[in-house]
């Protein structure tokens, strides 16, 4: 048997950030590695594939300065491991969960796999508190709930960053009086992109309830498969040990996708769709189903990954498999955003799978079920209006078309348009939601009950003919 901390000197092959080993035996997949290079400078290495005699590993530096002679590698016999603790709060870190704001690593008696451990089906509670993000077009109609996974599907050049920010800032749970932990994973990001979501925490007031992993846009790439494991390994350490609710934000899924295909190709993999590797699917599932919460457990993991959808492309593999992992998706709108409208969340797209078991009596308010999709209706219709006024013209619409024209405009500049520091109650979007729907005539509002109808709507209207 192989023991742990043996060397091999030599290597039989160095492509991009894979090193070759031959001529082994015992190694593990996962196993941890460190490269020695020629000049004695060490780093830290993954094995990423394993045969009978062969070994492949992945070099978190970088593979500069290596040679096939004097390249030396020492297998640990263990997984990457990374330390947790509360202390890391307030800092940022590498990938590796190193120190990278000049800071002193923290004191941490405890070091977790950075694969995590399998949680059992069976052990999980379903989600259904309803998270408040202060952010209208999310909490009337795509609801976070405490333990989902919802990603936001952008594209580039979208405010997704400013959301992502907006809502770590805001986010609050109503019938606990608890804040949430917030970890923020960036893989692949430019340095102005980084330097914008430290200083947002730190006007908010929120940095010290940050813990950072930044792997940005000079960093090396392999680094990136990594960041988003370190990330999630902290949350767990937070929510099931500590007992936290802790909402972890990743951006952006993209680049850690492209990390993999390149490594995929550099491996001579076969692929699959778009290039990407086949095992694309359970890899990204191997990320998401670490968000949940714990049958008699007091902390949470919520998770929103951000996601650009190549072209816009929302048929694109990544924001396609991720659809089938996650519960739902904030889709961002970029014909929304020309005109102006923050946030531009595309009210058809946009789902949260949780929703409903998460709004109502008891947990928002008890109209909020049919006024969500009172609201998906009627922007559904204003949707088929606006493609025939495009067509006839809006002179020749009917009464109720040009009525719903006119529902359009208001729900997208008062519902879903709002201030990036405006943080809005639960019952403030709901009466701003009833104010443009009064627009309509009270026929055409057939998702909403008789009751609901009588003490919000026929209210609000009388009230409108007073003023006028």
């Amino acid at each position: 048997m192989r023991m742990p901390g043996l060397t091999y000197t030599g290597v039989r092959n160095i492509d991009g950030p894979l090193v070759f080993i031959d001529n082994i035996s015992g190694i593990a997949y996962d196993e941890l590695v460190t490269i020695t290079a020629p000049n004695g400078q060490e780093r830290l290495g993954q094995v990423l594939d394993v045969t009978e005699h062969t070994a492949v590993v992945q070099v978190f530096g970088g593979t500069d300065a290596l040679s096939l002679a004097g390249t030396k590698a020492r297998f640990l016999g263990t997984p990457l491991h990374v330390p947790v603790s509360k202390e890391m709060m307030g800092r940022v870190f590498d990938g590796l969960g190193r120190p990278k704001d000049g800071l002193p690593a923290p004191l941490c008696r405890d070091w977790r796999d950075v694969n995590g451990l399998p949680i059992n089906p069976s052990a999980r509670e379903y989600p259904r508190d309803f998270i408040q993000t202060g952010i209208s077009s999310i909490d009337l109609m795509n609801t976070l709930v405490r333990g989902q996974k919802l990603p936001i599907f952008s594209g580039n050049g979208l405010p997704h960053n400013r959301m992502a920010a907006q809502i770590a800032r805001q986010a609050k749970l109503l019938k606990e009086d608890v804040e949430f932990a917030i970890v923020f994973a960036a893989m692949g990001v430019k340095h102005d992109v980084a330097r914008f979501f430290v200083d947002s925490f730190e006007q908010s007031g929120v940095l010290n309830k940050v813990a950072m992993f930044l792997s940005l846009a000079d960093d090396p790439s392999v680094e990136r498969l990594i960041t988003p494991r370190t990330a999630l390994t902290m949350a767990e350490y937070l929510a099931f040990d500590e007992g936290m609710h802790v909402l972890v934000i990743i951006t952006d899924m993209s680049n850690y996708c492209e990390a993999l295909r390149e490594i995929a190709t550099a491996r001579g993999e076969i692929p699959s769709r778009k290039g990407y590797p086949g095992y694309l699917y359970s890899d990204l599932a191997s990320m998401y189903e670490r968000a949940g919460r714990l049958e008699n457990g007091s902390g949470s993991i919520t998770q929103m990954p951000i996601l650009t959808m190549p072209n816009d492309d929302i048929s694109h593999p990544l924001p396609d498999l991720t659809g089938y992992i996650t519960e739902g998706q904030i889709v961002l709108e970029r014909e929304m955003f020309q005109r102006g409208i923050y946030p531009p969340v595309a009210g058809l797209p946009s789902l949260s799978r949780l929703m409903k078991d998460g709004i109502g009596e008891g947990r928002t308010r008890s109209d909020h079920p049919h006024v969500a999709s009172q609201l998906f209706a009627a922007y559904s219709k204003v949707k088929d209006v606006r493609s025939l006024a495009s067509v006839i013209g809006e002179e020749e619409l009917s009464p109720v078309d040009k009525l719903y024209i006119k529902f359009g405009r208001e729900f997208e500049n008062k519902v879903i348009a709002q201030g990036e520091f405006e943080d809005r109650s639960i019952e403030q979007s709901l009466s701003i939601a009833w104010d443009v729907l009064k627009i309509l005539p009270r026929s055409e509002l057939l998702r909403l009950s008789e009751e609901e109808l009588s003490e919000y709507y026929d209210v609000s209207a009388t009230m409108e003919r007073i003023s006028r």
